[in-house]
């Protein structure tokens, strides 16, 4: 695990004649570095116009780096100044990049419980294997060209006494996989 003190983030910094504050950070944006940032904001001559931080030093961003940049342009609202973090080198979009895979994991983990049970649906009205299960599953998505966590839906939906039909091309879909496969050699098997 990265730490403040494990990695410090470093921030110098000189003040120009025009009243631009250029501050150079060094190191990691991780736990404790909005509070770095704070202390260098606070040792900002009282007439700086601008603030400038280069980031060009700072080799790895984590989700304390948001609050980093958060503290800044609330630094600048505050005193009424223009900010800006510049020279940036793909740390924000490795960061951002990290936070989708992170949510499509999420959403990964929040659908699977649906997908096993309509597996397990498939499995015993069809008798077929769990991968069997599986093929027509995502075959019926692939000819209805909806999700499969939505297909997986319609099986489970399908199964209680109170359940409505599907809606058209999602039941074609799902009674086309099932038939390739009671047929024997159809793509379900495969």
């Amino acid at each position: 695990m990265r730490t403040a003190e494990s990695n410090p983030l470093i921030i110098e910094g000189h003040t120009d004649d025009t009243g631009r504050a250029v501050l150079a950070a060094r190191g990691e944006l991780v736990h404790g570095c909005a509070e770095t940032l704070a202390r260098a904001l606070a040792r900002l001559p009282a007439g700086t116009r601008r603030i400038e931080v280069d980031m060009s030093g700072v080799g790895f961003m984590d989700t304390a780096g948001r609050g980093f940049l958060d503290l800044l342009r609330d630094h600048g609202e505050r005193h009424m100044i223009p900010v800006s973090a510049v020279n940036w080198r793909g740390q924000p979009r490795d960061f951002w990049e990290l936070c989708k895979e992170v949510e499509q994991l999420r959403r990964a983990m929040a659908t699977r419980p649906v997908i096993d049970q309509a597996r397990g649906i498939l499995m015993a009205t069809h008798g077929c294997t769990s991968e069997e299960a599986w093929q027509i599953l995502r075959e019926a998505s692939q000819l209805s060209n909806t999700k499969l966590r939505t297909i997986a839906a319609t099986v489970t939906a399908s199964a209680e006494h109170t359940a409505t039909a599907p809606p058209e091309p999602v039941g074609r879909a799902l009674r086309t996989a099932i038939a390739r496969f009671h047929g024997g050699g159809g793509a379900a098997r495969g």
